[in-house]
């Protein structure tokens, strides 16, 4: 056993990992990568099909990415943003807030026709990830409706069945998976659950199982939309309305890839405006690019749409990102917000309205050089082609998992997909989590020179956007043949 492999086995405690598991096999030790295309320490070479836990935007040791860094680092690689500025933070701040407010204006209504109740997104707060970046929405949140509504009142939250947030105490809270939260109950401040627009589960949809995407042969009557409105309504009721809704738009991740029908995330966001709360859009995974370019019309280019909320014509009042932030490089995340709740912040020392909150490496320079040259990359033509044309690809390639008896359904937005296991898709028989299928299949997929990770009984492809077709291909055919082996299928179609 290479010597990594047992230093790791030995001393390394893994994320989301059972360890006795882990502790019976030889771990794969990733020892470079270039591309799409990892490699481990002992010369294989892999598909990195989840794009390194749905980081990398553009492919590993992007040169423009690396020398925005190696630059930077000829300089500094790092001081405090307490009491001090520093350029590469200020230019990305700049940036952010100028990308996101022109994807919104540019979104598919003339923005005179924009609703009065939208703000444009004014200041930015830089924190470490996901999770903090959510953590910095929730207490401003908090704060700022208690500042509005009168320093008694006790905002809660409300967030989708399902949702995953981050790892933090704060964003635990905000999280309604089990299997992840429940140990921690009694550590947790206590927020709603809504149901998810789940349309393949939904017990609202009266259509029979077909070999299509559910969201395409649902038959219903938007009920999950008329489950947050009576939520509203009846915490209107008891005088202490939502201060926020919290939502991953377009798309769920860790709640099993779960993509949201067109038309949901308007719906929902009027209903929350109505009621005068807020909406914080984790973009975490969703964001720069993640849910694909919209389709070009009336003989008009393909849009490039760097946010989920902007497919809709949606701007939240938080908008937070990380992961693809840096290109997949650093840990750095960024909580966008509107001046109003900025203002609410402001005053005399000794007030103390100040926002009580920070991180040692808030606008880290390294991080912030790397999603200079990221943001860079996005906006030039050939990263919109590249992305046009993966998600073609992969929503081509991904028609032929349609053969085999135990995909039940596959959700692809844009450059993400999942594609749910079951025992028979006539049924929509769920596995077990004993049977470990997601686990077992994606295994399999390793055997074939493929990473990727589950959740639960769905299987990820969320490649880097410099994946090519060839690849893709493989990515699918690795996915055929794994399920092919796991379950015994006499023919997998490839």
């Amino acid at each position: 056993m290479n010597t990594s492999a047992q230093l790791d086995r030995a001393h390394v405690w893994h994320p989301f990992t059972q360890m006795r598991d882990w502790l019976r096999s030889e771990p794969v030790v990733i020892a470079s990568g270039k591309g799409a295309v990892l490699r481990d320490v002992n010369g294989r070479e892999y598909l990195d099909a989840n794009a390194s836990i749905w980081t990398n935007l553009h492919g590993h040791r992007h040169p423009k990415i690396n020398a925005a860094i190696t630059r930077q680092l000829r300089k500094i690689a790092h001081s405090s943003a307490l009491g001090l500025a520093n350029e590469p933070a200020s230019l990305l701040a700049h940036k952010l807030i100028t990308v996101a407010n022109q994807g919104w204006s540019s979104a598919f209504r003339p923005p005179e026709k924009r609703r009065k109740s939208e703000r444009q997104l004014a200041k930015v707060f830089f924190s470490d990830d996901g999770s903090t970046a959510l953590e910095v929405a929730l207490k401003l949140a908090y704060e700022f409706t208690r500042r509005t509504r009168g320093a008694k009142s006790k905002p809660r939250f409300l967030s989708l069945a399902g949702a995953y947030h981050g790892d933090t105490i704060g964003a635990v809270s905000l999280g309604h998976v089990d299997l992840y939260h429940k140990a921690y109950g009694g550590m947790l401040f206590p927020t709603d659950k809504v149901m998810a627009p789940y349309c393949y589960r939904c017990p609202f949809n009266r259509a029979k199982p077909e070999r299509g995407d559910a969201r395409d042969y649902r038959k219903c009557g938007w009920e999950c939309v008329g489950q947050v409105a009576r939520r509203f309504s009846v915490q209107k009721k008891k005088s202490n309305p939502y201060a926020a809704f919290v939502v991953e738009p377009v798309i769920q991740g860790a709640a099993g890839m779960i993509a949201q029908p067109v038309g949901w995330l308007r719906q929902v966001t009027d209903l929350v405006r109505s009621h005068g709360a807020l909406l914080i859009a984790d973009e975490v995974m969703t964001g720069f690019g993640r849910t694909g370019v919209a389709a070009a019309t009336s003989g008009k280019r393909s849009e490039d749409v760097l946010f989920a909320t902007h497919h809709e014509n949606v701007q939240p009042d938080f908008l937070c990102v990380a992961k693809g932030l840096t290109g997949g490089y650093l840990p750095m995340a960024a909580t966008l917000t509107t001046q109003a709740v900025f203002d609410a912040f402001l005053g005399k020392y000794e007030e103390f309205k100040t926002f009580f909150h920070g991180h040692s490496f808030t606008g880290n320079q390294l991080g912030a050089a790397a999603s200079l040259a990221s943001l860079e990359l996005l906006q030039t033509e050939k990263s919109l082609r590249q992305r046009g044309q993966l998600q073609s690809n992969l929503q081509a390639a991904l028609a032929s998992l349609w053969n085999l008896p135990q995909v039940g359904d596959i959700r692809q937005a844009g450059l993400v997909a999942g594609i749910e296991l079951v025992k028979d898709w006539r049924t929509r028989e769920p596995f077990a989590l004993r049977d470990r299928a997601g686990i077992r299949v994606c295994e399999a997929m390793a055997r074939h020179g493929v990473l990727t990770r589950p959740v639960g009984n769905v299987i990820v492809l969320i490649p880097p956007y410099c994946t090519t077709k060839t690849q893709v291909h493989k990515m699918v055919e690795a996915l055929t043949q794994g399920i092919g082996e796991v379950f015994g299928n006499k023919k997998a179609p490839v």
